[in-house]
Order: structure tokens, then sequence, then C-alpha cells
């Protein structure tokens, strides 16, 4: 029997194709002796087919020939030195997602399409949450779709934490209403709202949190207190555009990247940090319950530069 990976195992599994594509264009960049012109240009070009977008890509190669136009660099050199500048676009935007409301609960709306592994991460959220020791209470505010409120409590029972419901097509801001009572009364940290996902309607799903923001504003003028947009990583550069739209109809304070396999296109993070600046609480690489881990920055530059 193998033994199980480690996190940071799983993490460059999450980064390979992100990884490979990039170390292989690095590799075929180093023809020259020294860092110049056409050097860079050929660096900016790997980053950018990499995913990590014109804006990261302009940046870093910007710093690079700001500390190292001129050098001699090996191959080794050039990947370090990117991992450093993916590295310090990465640093300000790395925040866990902490427990500090009062008084209690938290309130946390996660938000995204469907199928981007919301209900999911939801579950592995609290579990995060779970290990630090904070009471957590789940509410199934998506209750358009009856899959989205049977997943979601059979993820309650697996993790051991109370969750509430209503009747499919119900009114999510009841659910909400009846939650945050139940997790004021309990002495509940964390409330985890899940949310619908239909894009195809943006005005509905507005009218939506927007009535559920109220019923949260008499109940607690601070609440919610995040709204945590989760972004499916094998979308690449079509996650910017949810960021757009979402940051419209819900007001995102920060993002948690799923679906970190070997399918991802990773580099977007990248792009989502430089364009964007929002807090990428955590990541997710696996459907295993502690497959979502707070975001690293350091490692994960150094895995997508392939030096890790």
């Amino acid at each position: 029997m193998s033994e199980p990976k480690s996190w940071s195992e799983r993490l460059f599994g999450g980064f390979r194709k992100t990884s490979e594509r990039l170390s292989e264009n690095l590799t075929a960049v180093v023809g020259t002796a020294k860092l110049d012109q056409a050097t860079l240009d050929e660096v900016e070009d790997a980053l950018i087919l990499s995913d990590l977008g014109p804006s990261a890509a302009a940046r870093i190669t910007a710093k690079l020939s700001e500390k190292r136009f001129g050098l001699t660099m090996t191959e080794r050199e050039l990947k370090e030195a990117v991992a450093e500048e993916i590295a310090e676009i990465l640093r300000p935007v790395a925040r866990p997602l902490e427990i500090t409301a009062f008084p209690r609960p938290q309130v946390v709306l996660v938000i995204g399409v469907n199928g981007s592994g919301k209900t999911t991460t939801i579950a592995k959220l609290a579990h995060l949450f779970q290990e630090q020791d904070y009471g957590v209470l789940l509410a199934a505010g998506d209750t358009f779709r009856a899959a989205a409120i049977g997943q979601l409590k059979v993820w309650a029972e697996r993790i051991g934490v109370p969750v509430v419901t209503g009747p499919e097509g119900g009114d999510p801001a009841s659910v909400v209403f009846d939650a945050v009572k139940q997790a004021t009364a309990t002495g509940i940290d964390a409330l985890i709202v899940d949310t619908a996902g239909r894009l195809q309607n943006k005005r509905e799903l507005m009218d939506e949190l927007a009535k559920i923001r109220r019923v949260l504003g008499r109940l607690n003028p601070e609440a919610p207190h995040d709204v945590v947009l989760v972004l499916d990583a094998t979308n690449g550069q079509n996650a910017l555009s949810q960021i757009d739209v979402f940051k419209e109809v819900a007001g995102v304070t920060g993002l948690i990247m799923t679906k970190l396999d070997g399918t991802a296109r990773g580099g977007v993070l990248v792009a989502a940090a430089e364009q964007y600046g929002l807090p990428i609480h955590a990541i997710g690489v696996g459907e295993k319950i502690d497959d979502l881990r707070p975001f690293d920055p350091d490692l994960v530059a150094r895995v997508i530069a392939g030096v890790a």
C-alpha cells in the first residue's frame, strides 16, 4: 500500500499542468548567456501561455529586467527568479479566513457558479474551522437545487456539524434567518451559508442576495462578515470573468480556488491576484475532506515555477 501523499506533493499535482508548461517554456528560453531583451520577451510569452495573464507577466518581466538585466543566468536561476517575482504578487493576497467577529456568529456567505465545487468546499471549510476548535453551523441557502440541499446534508453528517435546511424552492433568506437564530442561541462561532449560483439571471441572483443581506442586517448589522467566491481552477482565464460578475452582484471579499488537480490551469491564481488583489483564503487540490488548506504563496510560487 502506497504512503499517502503530503500536502506539498498534492499541491504539485494540482499545479502540474501549469508548472510543466511554464518549465518547458522557460527551458526553451534559456538559450542565451545573458538576460537580454529578447530573452525577457520570451519569458513574458512563456508566462502568458502558462495562464498567468498579460498583466502579471508584464510585471514579472519588468522586475526581472530591473534586477537582473544583462546578468548571465542558468535555467535554474531563471526559474528561481521567476518564482520569487510570482511570490511577490501572491504574498499580499494570502490571507486565511479568520474567525474574529464579535458578537458571534461570523457569517460567511459562499457563492460561485453551479459546478464550481461550492458545496463540497463549504464542507471542507467547515472541517478546517473544526480543526481550529470553532463551532460551525451550515445553512443550505441554495434552495433552488434539491441536489445542493441533499449534498450539504450528507457532508454535514459526515463531518459532524449541524445544518439548517428549508424546502426545495423555498425562501433562502428564511433559511438564513433560522440559521442565524440557531447559531446565536447555541453559541456557534461560524455560520457558513450556501447560496445559489445561477448566473443566467444576474438580476434574480442579485435580488436574492440583497434579501439575504437585509435579513442578516436586521439580526447583526456587521453580517455577512465574508463573501467568499469559489472558483474552479480548470476554467483558467474564464475564472476571471466570474470574479467580475460576482464582484458586481455579491460584493466578493475573498476567493477560494478549487479543483487544482492535474487538469487545472493554476496560473490563473497569479492573474487573479494581480488583477483584483482580493484575498485568497485557501486552495483545494482534491476531493478529500482535508484537501482544502490555507494559501501558501511562497510554496505555490515555487511549484508554479518548477523549483519546489
